[in-house]
């Protein structure tokens, strides 16, 4: 029985010395992990910290973003009947700047869309937040897209125009350096000209000037439910696009607090509530 409780003994003992082994092994493994995992999110930070390190320094004033805007393109921007700035876009940029730190302001500069992307390469503004969207021949910075879109061309309700075929050999107008312009040309035969003020290509679409006006898909739905009688859609867009904000080629680290701040913005109440409001969530 003495040797046989002596074997028991050693038995057991080896046994607690594997599993204490085990468990520290376990331990070392799982504290390996949350060390990696740590560092990993610390590199991560690090790595956002340094892209964005230094944005202050391109900007046109200090502790402001100077953002340039088209107040001509409902629902995207456009001036209440008290003179302010309203739409999408406004109150997007009034949202963005808390991102960029307590002590900034935004500071929104009124011009025609065909010369926000000259003031934005000039240096004369930060960013262009227009309804801009992505164009490779753009000599401009574009962040992340923050809307989806599509370029439709807007008729008068009985032109009997419905398809983009019917569009071929037509007069078409379209503003001066939008990628409303580029798809215009792409119909087939039709006369493209252009000009500086939406709202003043509308009114000529009222009188036949044209046969249609190409624009941003909110935009051309926001003059349908204001005018049913008079406006409807061609079926078919002629360009699906994203829409982004611009800026001055080599500013990188504007760039990527731009993204930073839209990645924010996006993820919470106040962005999803901005497309209801503007009716851009359809």
């Amino acid at each position: 029985m003495k040797n046989f409780s002596k074997y028991l003994y050693t038995a057991t003992a080896a046994a607690m010395a594997l599993s204490m082994a085990g468990c520290s092994s376990s331990s070392a493994a799982a504290s390996t992990a949350a060390s990696t995992a740590t560092a990993a999110a610390s590199t991560a930070t690090a790595a956002a910290d340094d892209a964005t390190a230094g944005f202050e320094d391109e900007l046109v004033k200090a502790n402001t973003i100077t953002v340039a805007i088209s107040p001509d393109y409902p629902p995207y921007e456009s001036y209440a009947t008290d003179g302010s700035l309203q739409g999408f876009d406004v109150d997007m940029g009034n949202s963005l700047v808390q991102y960029f730190g307590s002590d900034y302001k935004i500071e929104f500069v009124s011009m025609s869309f065909d010369t926000i992307i000259t003031a934005v390469q000039s240096g004369q503004v930060d960013l262009g937040i227009s309804g801009f969207t992505y164009d490779a021949d753009r000599q401009v910075a574009f962040s992340d897209p923050y809307l989806t879109s599509a370029e439709v061309v807007l008729v008068q309700k009985d032109s009997g125009i419905t398809t983009i075929d019917d569009l071929k050999g037509k007069s078409l107008a379209a503003q001066s350096g939008s990628t409303g312009e580029t798809a215009a040309n792409t119909v087939e035969g039709a006369t493209v000209t252009t000009g500086t003020d939406a709202q003043v290509l509308i009114e000529a679409l009222k009188t036949g000037a044209y046969d249609g006006v190409v624009l941003d898909q909110p935009v051309a739905q926001n003059y349908v439910d204001s005018n049913s009688d008079s406006f409807t859609i061609v079926e078919e867009p002629l360009l699906t696009e994203n829409t982004c904000i611009i800026a001055k080629q080599g500013n990188d680290a504007l760039v990527a607090k731009v993204n930073e701040a839209l990645a924010s913005y996006m993820a919470t109440d106040a962005y999803t509530e901005n497309k209801t409001k503007w009716e851009l969530d359809q």
